[in-house]
């Protein structure tokens, strides 16, 4: 068992960057050391695992210490029957035993966990949650970015699910309007909830792709009608959505994470529109923005 004041190294591998930290302990978590570097997904598996490597390496030159064992966030889910990564929008991944290939790589024991669970354990154990209730015992952790993910912590500990897929909530049917989704299925939760979702439906409406930044700038100073019906439309489906996951769980808080989680409509229409939905005459559910920013999903997988 490893010794709880030793420093501890987490990795969160996204679509776009990889990151990896060194926490002072998993009691501690104190960021020592912290760099990051392109994903670099576009030119293959192989190169993917090589990046990791080299970051590794980076890290321990700079900081004089050894990665002794490693925790990794990553896009997907290992699949806990046949070992191999599914459900990942870095394709890539897909169909490899990426653990067993980057324990071969890097000559340490490697921990896997879903990028949203990594976000959800953090935010539970370290970020907002303590914060607004510390006795919480079921938590469900929600990133709204690129991608749509969530991630379940009951009584301290992520909740993977017999098939590995507890929490994929990006991925259960929202809408038809939302169009085809990377998965192969049509109308998932990502693509309407998403930021491309949310763009896409946009220029759907204006015949202009903007930014989700410039659309939520414009629909909040009331200059532009389709920004408005965008947001409007974005807060519909949040309370169908959301509603789903308290009917099935109760859970006692739910934190907001991603770039789409940052629009304070969310807090506030977004509720209200979660009580349309909801099995109960009233909603007790406490919604809370993340604490760790980008840093949660490498707290989580260094806790790991």
């Amino acid at each position: 068992m490893q010794n709880t004041n030793q420093p501890v190294w987490g990795i969160d591998l996204g679509g776009t960057k990889i990151e990896c930290a060194i926490l002072e302990s998993s009691q501690s978590p104190v960021v020592l050391h912290r760099s990051r570097i392109p994903t670099e997904a576009d030119k293959g598996y192989e190169h993917i695992i090589g990046n990791i490597v080299r970051l590794i390496r980076m890290l321990e030159s700079e900081s004089g210490l050894k990665c002794p064992q490693i925790g990794i966030a990553h896009p997907g889910t290992l699949d806990p029957i046949n070992g191999l990564m599914k459900n990942a929008n870095t394709t890539a991944l897909n169909g490899k035993p990426f653990n067993v290939d980057l324990e071969k790589a890097l000559g340490i024991p490697v921990k896997l966990a879903n990028d949203a669970n990594c976000f959800a354990v953090a935010e539970a154990l370290l970020g907002a949650v303590p914060e607004v209730l510390p006795n919480a015992e079921v938590v469900f952790g929600i990133i709204m970015g690129t991608g749509v993910g969530g991630g379940w912590v009951l009584r301290g500990k992520v909740h993977n699910g017999r098939q590995g897929i507890g929490g994929e909530w990006g991925h259960n049917f929202l809408d038809e309007s939302g169009g085809p989704c990377y998965c192969g299925r049509v109308g998932c939760v990502e693509t309407v909830l998403s930021g491309p979702g949310l763009e896409r439906f946009y220029k759907q409406l204006s015949g202009v792709h903007r930014s989700l930044k410039d659309i939520v700038a414009d629909a909040e100073a009331g200059v532009d009608p389709h920004a408005t019906a965008t947001l409007d439309r974005m807060v519909h489906y949040f309370g169908k959505a959301v509603a789903v996951v308290i009917n099935m769980m109760d859970p006692d808080v739910i934190v907001l994470g991603g770039g789409v989680g940052n629009i304070a409509r969310l807090y506030t229409d977004g509720v209200e529109e979660v009580k349309k939905y909801l099995f109960n005459p009233r909603l007790d559910t406490i919604f809370v923005k993340p604490k760790l920013g980008d840093s949660a999903g490498v707290f989580g997988a260094a806790l790991l």
